[in-house]
């Protein structure tokens, strides 16, 4: 309590303002950051038109692929049975450049990575020219669907230390592919998008699977 300017007691003593507790803070913080909860769909960012093998695909043919589209990941899938003869008679045709190759999503049964074709094939002598992507492929696939926010995405890539999620639908069909790199693209417009992937990617062990 202060003195007035006649030396009496001053009851109406305006009580100093340290900024509030470090609860206080952080329930004001909380809420900030509800107030920008981000509201990206996988739906609005995903790559939609992606390139694909079949289980038959050779791992030459998928490199081919992955050389032409630079990209180091070809999802595998299983196509309908008028897709399938549609991709047959497209691969007749580009015999020699990669066939197998197809843009019509089918349902998703794996991935194949260039990581998979050194470590399962060429590090053990396979022959490239034979194997197929059904071979190798790795099935045990985290994906996400179309409606799931991106923020949850991201973080499901984090948890599972991998670059790219493929985006599917109820019944399993391909729809597109979400990978860091369009992630990255909508940081600049959204807080909580920038936060969670700066907090992914903090880990020394993440980097090192994104280069490796």
């Amino acid at each position: 309590m202060s003195r007035n300017r006649d030396g009496q007691d001053d009851d109406n003593t305006v009580p100093r303002v340290d900024g509030g507790s470090r609860e206080h803070k952080k329930h004001v913080r909380d809420e900030g950051r509800e107030a920008s909860r981000s509201h990206v769909r996988c739906r609005d960012i995903m790559t939609r038109d992606v390139t694909v093998a079949t289980r038959e695909a050779t791992l030459q043919q998928v490199a081919s692929m992955m050389r032409d589209e630079d990209t180091g990941v070809i999802p595998v899938v299983e196509e309908e049975a008028a897709d399938a003869a549609a991709t047959t008679n497209q691969s007749t045709d580009q015999a020699g450049r990669g066939g197998h190759r197809s843009i019509n999503n089918g349902k998703l049964v794996g991935l194949i990575t260039d990581r998979d074709i050194v470590l399962r094939a060429v590090a053990l002598g396979r022959d490239a020219r034979t194997v197929r992507a059904e071979e190798i492929m790795t099935t045990d696939v985290h994906t996400a669907r179309p409606n799931d926010r991106v923020i949850d995405a991201i973080r499901q890539m984090g948890d599972k230390q991998v670059r790219r999620i493929p985006v599917v639908d109820e019944a399993g069909d391909l729809r597109g592919i979400i990978s860091m790199a369009d992630v990255a693209l909508e940081t600049e417009e959204d807080r909580e998008l920038a936060d969670a992937l700066e907090e992914i990617s903090s880990g020394a062990s993440f980097w090192n699977n994104m280069v490796g």
